[in-house]
């Protein structure tokens, strides 16, 4: 066994473990429309495949990748305009906070108010979940360059630009491709947020339909193809860093 099996399996026996205790559980309890076992989730995921993966499931994507998209714009937009100038720092810094004070549930009905059931009502929550996150870590990494290194260039004469492009934005890379990970996931979470509460298609939407119908298992189905989304979705994103950022991890 190589040292990359060896090291996920503690993760692999502990998941076994849980699943093992809610599959118990569940059959202790003996009410599917409140607890449904892990078994009854799969099978019911595999009953409405057909909806899941043809119509909402892809629906969900559209508003994740439309989010991310514009969170990372921005976010990105943002973290270099506050490294770049002081002013706009604390100028930006506290209203990029203060934004995530809000509370999702409370504005996500007003976003469904103002643009409808479409596609950018859910977008904007999505958006309002992952910029932050963006925003904050690449800032972070951008401020993380050595400040003899920057020294050393301006001696021989570089520009803002030069320093920015060569030495600041490759330390950033490493903390970019963090807040990636991060963003994914509350990405698709903040898109089954909008869904749930006003939608006419997506995942999100889809589970509420089921508690509805009491159905438990339809409820959880949508949840679990979620999370297994997230999870290929972060992972990739690692693949990618480990491509990108080859020094990570060098001394």
């Amino acid at each position: 066994m190589n040292r990359a099996n060896r090291g996920s399996l503690p993760a692999l026996i502990f998941l076994f473990a849980l699943l093992a205790l809610w599959q118990l559980g569940a059959m202790e309890v003996n009410a599917a429309y409140i607890l449904p076992t892990p078994l009854q989730i799969l099978r019911r995921l595999w009953e409405l495949r057909l909806p899941l993966f043809t119509v909402h499931l892809p629906a969900t994507m559209a508003v994740t990748g439309l989010g991310l998209a514009i969170s990372l714009a921005l976010g990105l937009g943002l973290a270099a305009a506050m490294d770049w100038s002081p002013l706009l720092q604390k100028c930006l810094y506290p209203v990029v906070v203060a934004s995530q004070t809000i509370p999702t549930t409370a504005i996500a009905p007003l976003f469904v108010l103002w643009f409808g059931y479409g596609i950018w009502s859910k977008v904007l929550v999505s958006v309002l979940m992952t910029f932050f996150p963006i925003t904050i870590t690449v800032y972070d990494g951008f401020r993380s360059a050595r400040t003899e290194m920057t020294e050393l260039l301006e001696t021989y004469g570089a520009t803002k630009w030069d320093i920015f492009r060569k030495i600041k934005v490759p330390c950033a890379l490493p903390y970019f491709f963090s807040a990636v990970k991060m963003a994914v996931p509350i990405s698709i979470i903040g898109a089954a947020i909008g869904e749930w509460l006003g939608a006419q298609s997506g995942l999100g939407y889809f589970s509420r339909r089921m508690m509805t119908q009491l159905d438990g298992a339809g409820v959880f189905a949508p949840i679990v193809l979620l999370s297994a989304v997230a999870m290929a979705a972060a992972g990739l994103v690692g693949l990618v860093e480990k491509r990108v950022v080859k020094w990570r991890g060098e001394s």
